[in-house]
């Protein structure tokens, strides 16, 4: 007899406490601090939850969440003085000029 478990822990955005509070450490979109919850789903149908034990950093672009204790780059506060032409057009990152495909994302320059 075999029994197959459809299930899983997941973090979902309680509350948010402060927006932009810095960049996210994926894509280097403005990321909020917030409090979270950890879902136990079972055959995708929520069945228990518990709160997280501190703030953590959650970023909506890429939907990425991590310890505020890990080290964030700071927020833009101005204009960057990197050409457009090194940086890609997909991701938004900085790009060496030799370079012909993003070595981030592999869209093409």
């Amino acid at each position: 007899m075999f029994f197959f478990f459809v299930g899983g822990v997941e973090q979902q955005v309680r509350q948010v406490l402060k927006s932009g509070v810095g960049r996210c450490i994926n894509c280097g979109s403005m990321a909020d601090l917030v409090e979270y919850e950890k879902v136990l789903k079972l055959f995708f149908v929520p069945v228990w939850k518990w709160p997280g034990k501190e703030p953590a950093v959650y970023c909506n672009n890429c939907n990425l969440m991590f310890p505020r204790s890990f080290p964030l780059p700071p927020p833009k506060t101005h204009p960057s003085v990197v050409s457009e032409s090194l940086r890609c057009h997909l991701c938004n990152r900085v790009v060496e000029p030799e370079f012909r495909f993003c070595p981030f994302c592999g869209s093409s320059l």
